[in-house]
Formats: structure tokens, sequence, C-alpha cells
């Protein structure tokens, strides 16, 4: 595997996967376009080698294919996960030829974990005068609050138990020595800083920035709160992590390119954002803690690593689904009724997750349903597809249909109402609040699902598209001219054999593609307040949905702006590709689209 950036970034080279770019850029928009043009087009990994105003050269797109998103990982992970799965289910009880069949896991685990070295690369180079302001940090969208470290590894310890934690948090910068801490909901280095602050003390914290590929990957990993994330990473790698001491609270990783030394005070909070957001609108601005470098830590010939995040596909999402499909593995044995689970990245992964679980039993879905909302970073779900039969859960249509074949809503759909949400997910009352719902497709099918559409227009619709068997995408007139138009056409005869309605500003758009619909019906709406349906009844203090059932995805009054190029960056990169790009070989994709259709 690879011991460090550099090592990975030639080996990209030696593939001509890796395009050094040497015309002068500006960090400040330029960099993040560029980068949105070569991502759509499925183009290399970039090094950039001037970037003005800083000596650094700073590398992107370095995971934005899953052929690179799987070279970073290699296939020893997922090969010796399965295999302690395996062990976990057949070595109890344990006999001596069990141990010894054992033996080759052993042998890698003792590879597992980090190392003492008396001296690193990082340290090449140690000062107390921190100059945050010449590391190339990306400004990515016109609308940002600043610019912005985006791959920061966030290294904290719990204040009285000591486990580390190791996350992935942006940080926006504010000045030479001070960022932002962007520390959601449910995140490891925000529950280290809550018992720091319950104390008014500050957090020592350490950000790496580059070393081993694995070190990237395990820090957005979502493992067990008390798992350590530089295990993973040692695991990724096949060898231990390197660890210098002495030169702050927390040992350095030997191998990465910087380390911002520092702490997050108490009580202390500044405004963080707008910021461009995998979701791909902004999130808006709201106050956070903050990060005050006292030592900056790195290589003489330092490599910044960043990436650039917006409407999908982005580099986040092949990195994602390549993490899913690490831990697969570990679900079952997690979640013992949970088979299969996924997550899609075309929502920002905590909007849509479906699973096939074990239905041993009446209802016993529902049991593994808040199993799979208690667990981690998974408790940020907003909706919940399940079922018993097998599906191929990465082919959402065939998903949706499955569930859509075998539901009766009357008693499958289920909405929480006054829970949490994902930070970044705006479709709630407030920042952090919202609901989640649940639907079971159980069982055998019980109903033909209808695939034409040949009926009139009902009033005040624009348009009807067939997104898949039983799911119709019907265009509407925005929220603020028609606000029941949910409630009306759920009990329009034209839809009455149709189980589900997408209402949506956007229906040639939405109905184009699987992900185009994912991204505009599921980053836009709140099942307790956007779920609709022909009748709805208290049964047992539960609510019964007559079909259709009608999703408004129309976009709320104030949600935050979808993510476009502003006209003059998009211009100077239109003109001056052939500068970035002379041999001409690096394809210039469609930004404004991404990977939508």
């Amino acid at each position: 595997m690879f011991p460090d950036l550099r090592a990975f970034i030639d080996r990209l080279r030696r593939d001509d996967d890796l395009v050094t770019v040497e015309a002068p850029v500006d960090r400040h928009l330029e960099v993040a376009e560029i980068h949105r043009r070569v991502i759509a087009a499925g183009g290399p990994a970039l090094l950039f080698t001037n970037v003005t105003g800083s000596p650094f050269r700073l590398a992107t797109n370095l995971f934005g294919t899953p052929r690179r998103a799987e070279l970073a990982f290699g296939e020893r992970p997922l090969r010796l996960i399965r295999r302690l799965v395996e062990l976990a289910e057949t070595l109890l009880p344990p006999t001596p030829a069990k141990l010894w069949d054992a033996r080759d896991v052993g042998l890698e685990l003792l590879r597992v974990g980090t190392k003492r070295v008396s001296v690193g690369p990082v340290v090449e180079r140690v000062t107390s005068d921190v100059r945050l302001d010449r590391l190339p940090a990306l400004t990515c969208w016109s609308e940002d609050g600043g610019p912005f470290i985006t791959l920061p590894l966030v290294y904290t310890t719990h204040p009285d138990r000591g486990g580390p934690n190791l996350g992935m948090y942006r940080m926006q910068v504010y000045d030479s020595h001070s960022t932002g801490m962007h520390w959601q909901i449910g995140k490891g280095g925000g529950y280290h800083y809550a018992v720091a602050e319950a104390r008014r003390a500050p957090l020592p914290a350490t950000v790496f920035l580059g070393g081993p590929p694995a070190l990237i990957l395990s820090a957005i990993a979502p493992l067990p709160e008390n798992v350590p994330e530089i295990l993973l990473a040692s695991l990724i790698a096949g060898e231990r992590m390197p660890q210098v001491r002495g030169h702050g609270p927390h040992p350095l990783i030997g191998s990465s390119e910087f380390a911002l030394i520092g702490e997050v005070p108490p009580d202390t909070r500044r405004p963080e954002g707008p910021f461009g957001d995998h979701y791909g609108y902004y999130s808006l601005q709201h106050d956070y803690p903050v990060f005050q470098v006292q030592r900056l830590a790195h290589r003489a010939d330092a490599i910044y690593p960043a990436t650039v995040v917006g409407k999908p596909r982005q580099e986040d999402f092949f990195i994602g689904d390549l993490l899913q499909e690490l831990l697969s593995p570990l679900f079952p044995l997690v979640m013992p009724a949970v088979e299969r689970l996924w997550s899609y990245g075309e929502t920002g992964y905590h909007s849509l997750a479906a699973a096939i679980v074990k239905q041993r039993y009446a209802r016993e879905a529902m049991a593994s349903a808040f199993r799979i909302l208690g667990e981690g970073q998974l408790s940020l779900t907003k909706f919940l597809l399940l079922t018993d039969r097998h599906v191929d859960l990465k082919d959402f249509r065939a998903t949706l249909e499955h569930v859509l074949a075998r539901t009766h809503p009357e008693t499958d759909l289920y909405v929480f109402s006054n829970l949490s949400m994902d930070t970044l997910d705006y479709t709630g009352p407030a920042v952090n609040q919202g609901s989640k719902g649940v639907w079971l497709g159980l069982g055998d099918s019980v109903r033909e699902l209808p695939r034409r559409f040949a009926a009139a227009l009902p009033q005040g619709v624009t348009d009807v598209r067939v997104f898949c068997g039983g799911c119709l995408v019907v265009g509407a007139g925005p929220r603020l001219e028609d606000a029941d138009a949910a409630v009306r056409l759920a009990k329009d005869e034209a839809f009455r054999d149709w189980p589900l309605l997408v209402l949506t500003d956007e229906p040639a758009r939405a109905a184009a593609s699987p992900i185009n619909f994912l991204w505009t019906t599921f980053t836009r709406f709140e099942p307790a307040a956007d779920i609709h349906a022909a009748e709805q009844r208290v049964v047992r203090n539960h609510i019964a949905y007559s079909g259709p059932v009608v999703i408004d995805a129309r976009l709320k009054p104030g949600f935050p702006r979808e993510l476009v190029c502003d006209e003059g960056t998009a211009a100077t990169v239109s003109r001056r590709w052939k500068e970035y790009f002379p041999s001409g070989r690096v394809e210039m994709g469609d930004s404004a689209k991404a990977h939508l259709d």
C-alpha cells in the first residue's frame, strides 16, 4: 500500500492518471472550477505547482474516479474484514484447531495500530510563526464565506478517557492563525469538545493534511464512536502508523504533509459559512467553535491536498461508496437482522438509505429500522426503505419498484416527527431539526405497477413523467403559488392507480435519470412536512396513508441556492483551458451539471 500521499501521487503519475498544471492559477474560485470540469468528465488527478500566493503545491481530485478510490484502498482491507466476520461467526467456541486456522488473521492484526518513530518528514519544518494564509486553501464557490481547508484530518482525544477520534470537518480560514471548526451534531470531535467546554477548558486539537491515503479515507468512515479511526487506517495500509512525539499535545503522524497544532477554546464562536456543500446547495452561515493554531509543522516540500464538493457526483461520492463496500460485511455483525444496507450518495448519504432485513416474525423489519436509525452516523438518515426480499439496492429504480409493489402504505409507511436532522439538510423547520420516514415493502407483490400514464393533465399540472413502475414525477407551480397542490393531486382520479407521486419544480430534470431523481427529490423534502396522501386518518395513534402517496419536493421559500459557478470564473477557465492542459488530453466537462443529466 501507499505509506504517504506522494507515494500515491507517484503511482497515479506512472499510471498516466495524474496531470501536472504548471500554469499560474488562483486558489480563489479558479482552481475549484478547473477541478469540477475535470471530474465531470471523469478526468485525472491534478497537481498544481504554481498557485498564486502560496509556496506549496496543491493536489486535487485524487480519489475522483472509482478506479483511483479503489487503488487507494487496495483489496487487502476488504479481504481481511470478510475474514474477521467469518471468524466472528465460526470461532466460538474456540478450539486449538480453530485458533490455528485463524493464525493468518493474528499475523495481520500484529501490524495494526501505531508505532513510535524518532523523526518523520512532517517535522522537517516546525514553527510558531503560523501563516495559514500561505496555505493554498480553496475558495470553491462565489458565495462561500472565505477559503476553506477541505481535507483536514482533525485529531482529538476524550478529556477523561483519552480515547482518540480522527474526523474530517471543514475549516474556514479566518486569518493567519485561526479557523472555524465545523463540528456538526453526532461527530466524535464535537463530543470531546462538549466535555471540555463544560469544564471551561480548551480542547487540544491537531489537524493533519495529507499522509497515507488510508488516513484520509478512515477519517470519514462511519465507525462506531469508540473505535479509533487510526486502527482502520492501519488496517487499510497494512502497517502501523508512524507517530512522532514531542511537538504538541498529540503525537504527529510522521508521514503527513502538514500538521496544525493548537486548541479549541471554550465559549468561543464565530460565524462560519456560507459554504457550497455536498448536498449541491449552499449551507448557510452559523456560529461554530474556533480552532486557534499555535504551531505549524510540515515537510520541506509539502503538498497540500484539497477536494471540492457540490452537486453529485463529486470526489466524496467515490470515497463514500467505496467505504460502504468496505464496511458492508460488518453490518450483519453489528446489526444481525440487517443483511444488506446502502446509503445513496446522490442524496448526500444521510437523506436516503435502503436495507434488506430479516422478517422472521410479523413486523420484525421495524426492529431493524430502529436499529439502523440508532447506529452512529446512520442515525442521521432521513428516509429509509426496507424489504425482506433480495433486490440490488444500488439499482435505485429496481429498489423503489420492489418496495412499491409490496407495500400497504396504510400500515407500512411511518413518519416520526420532532427529531434531529443532518446539519446540512435545510428541509426541516430549523437547523438540526426535522423528521424521519420509514417505508416497508415486505413479502410478495400485492399489485401490478402501472408503467404508462395516459390520462389528461389535471389542473395546475405542467408535466407528468414516468420515473419507474408505480412512480410518477409531476410538475406543478411553485409552493408559494400553489401550496395545496400535493393534497389536491393526491385525490385526483388521474393518479388513482399510482402508488407514489413526486411533485417537483423540475419534472424533466428529475425524471431524466436515477441520479437526478435522487438528488432533486430527497435533498428537498422533509417527511413530516412534505408527505401527503389521498386519505390520511389516525388508526391506533398511527397515521394511515391511503395511496397515492405524494412527496412534495418543490423548493421551499428560503431554501439555500443551488450551486452554480459564477460567470466570471467560468469564462476565465474556459479561456485558459489550453494553458492549463497544453497537451490537449484533458477533456473539459460540464461543471454546471456535474454527473446530473
